[in-house]
């Protein structure tokens, strides 16, 4: 059986999301909602945003969402 599965709804013919498919589903269903957390966090933060008024909080926020999405968990790290 192959280790990775592609995701099978994605927009084009080539799949770029694969799963692994000897993970254990808590492992995946928490990796997801982390990601989805930080997607919603980000977006309510950038939502809220005003540049001139922008606080510390919401650029932490917004830094911690991108770095996580592009990374993975960063509290691996």
């Amino acid at each position: 059986m192959n280790p990775h599965s592609p995701m099978t709804n994605n927009d084009c013919d080539i799949p770029v999301f694969l799963v692994a498919t000897q993970t254990p589903l808590d492992v995946l269903h928490s990796n997801a909602a982390t990601r989805f957390l930080a997607v919603t966090q980000m977006m309510e933060s950038l939502a809220n945003l005003e540049i001139t008024r922008a606080s510390d909080a919401d650029v932490q926020q917004a830094t911690h969402a991108a770095t996580l999405l592009r990374d993975g968990d960063i509290r691996q790290k």
